[in-house]
């Protein structure tokens, strides 16, 4: 062969393998463990790959404990994910400063006006738009119908604090385990010490310890909280080695019929029953939610709500086809396939007439007439003081650490951030 043919047929073989060689590949990495939100994000992918030849889509799952620990070093790779999950707050913020988000304000107006504001605001950094937001959910009591019938409880009854603890007495007499927590990954035990501010303090109390008012977070709001969290651990309400169950476990063991309650995000919904020994889990006809409960005296109201605004970031290297594909996620008609089929309360307005899972649909009612929502603490305030906070509440509960010192390692670590 010549060399002039021998080049054409190599131009002729490289314009035919140009397109595999071409392809994009968008990763998407997330920690849900939800069976049916994950397919309908696979659906979302495959429907994007079909329109979209050349490109690729992947969602990419990562144990959430996992997750926080690897992804940190992930962003300053060069095999960093393109989107990945996000509960949006102050660990949002530290990704930002350190340089590892994009800038895609003007790449997204046009689907933020079919989300709900408070969502859209919660992945704006400085006013520029670092993500786009999916999902808002609510941290609540899910509470097993038939051991609470067992022990003589009524869900109805419990309003107050003391009722609260009136009611973990009376499961204890009943041979029940009244509350299990994944207290070894920590950041469970701090929905109790975060929901425990907020009813005392109220809507302002974080936002004032933050602007380092009375004290800052010494102040007597969170030494009262870390008083009430210890007052419920010293009635030992939680199943047997506690302090080193993964969150993962704490699911199963609720799923299993082990414990009468949980504190816990809307995730759990979906998790319940696949970490059960049964696969099934706790049928949900037989669970019920319980707002976490007032305490007489305080500021926050019954109505005030904590729970994250999930989203996805996008990181400083994805490719443009990466935000198209944000905006393709964001379509109204996949929300409402979230809503009926996902397990979650998505942020596109309306969605929410779609939602068919009754446990669900209380969530979103109690978010519908919420007075006050609150990001999780340790997402509210970034890595460094969040994971104080997470620290602090397993130490106040195990009585390792009094509710003084817990409020003074929080102000330490706010003043060292």
């Amino acid at each position: 062969m010549s060399f002039r043919r021998f080049t054409i047929a190599a131009a002729c073989l490289a314009a035919l393998t140009a397109p595999a060689l071409a392809e994009t590949t968008v990763t998407v990495l997330h920690v849900s463990e939800n069976a049916d939100q994950k397919a309908v994000w696979d659906k979302i992918a495959s429907d994007y790959n079909a329109e979209h030849k050349g490109v690729k889509v992947q969602f990419k799952y990562l144990e959430n404990e996992a997750f926080k620990a690897k992804l940190p070093t992930m962003l300053q790779s060069s095999d960093r994910p393109d989107l990945f999950y996000s509960w949006s707050g102050g660990v949002m913020q530290a990704q930002d400063k350190a340089g590892f988000l994009k800038d895609i304000t003007a790449d997204v107006a046009s689907v933020e006006s079919a989300m709900s504001p408070t969502a859209v605001d919660a992945f704006k950094v400085d006013g520029k738009v670092v993500g786009v937001p999916f999902e808002v959910g609510e941290v609540a009591f899910y509470y097993n119908k038939k051991l609470f019938e067992k022990a003589g409880v009524k869900a109805e009854d419990i309003k107050t604090w003391d009722d609260f603890l009136g009611a973990v007495k009376k499961l204890k007499a009943a041979g029940i385990t009244p509350i299990v927590v994944g207290a070894g990954e920590k950041w469970p035990m701090h929905f109790y010490y975060s929901y425990l501010v907020m009813r005392i303090g109220g809507e302002h109390a974080l936002a004032d310890a933050k602007a380092g008012k009375d004290g800052g977070f010494k102040n007597a709001t969170f030494v009262e909280a870390g008083k009430r969290l210890r007052e419920l651990a010293a009635l030992e309400p939680f199943q047997p080695g506690y302090l080193s169950t993964s969150h993962t476990q704490s699911s199963g063991f609720f799923g299993d019929g082990k414990a009468a309650m949980d504190l816990m995000g809307q995730w759990f919904i979906g998790m319940q029953g696949p970490n059960s020994a049964s696969g099934k889990g706790v049928p949900e006809d037989d669970i019920g939610i319980l707002s976490f409960p007032i305490i007489p005296g305080g500021k926050g109201k019954a109505t005030d709500t904590l729970g994250g605004v999930n989203g996805w970031l996008v990181t400083k290297t994805a490719p443009p086809e990466a935000v198209d594909f944000l905006k393709f996620f964001s379509q109204p008609k996949y929300a409402q396939e979230a809503a009926a089929h996902g397990g979650y309360i998505p942020v596109v307005k309306g969605a929410e007439a779609y939602i068919t899972d009754p446990l669900v649909k209380r969530l979103a009612a109690d978010l519908a007439v919420t007075t006050y929502h609150q990001n999780f603490f340790d997402q509210d305030l970034g890595p460094s003081v969040g994971r104080v906070v997470n620290d602090v509440s397993v130490s106040v509960a195990a009585g390792e650490m009094t509710p003084e010192a817990a409020a003074a390692a929080i102000q330490d670590a706010a003043e060292q951030q």
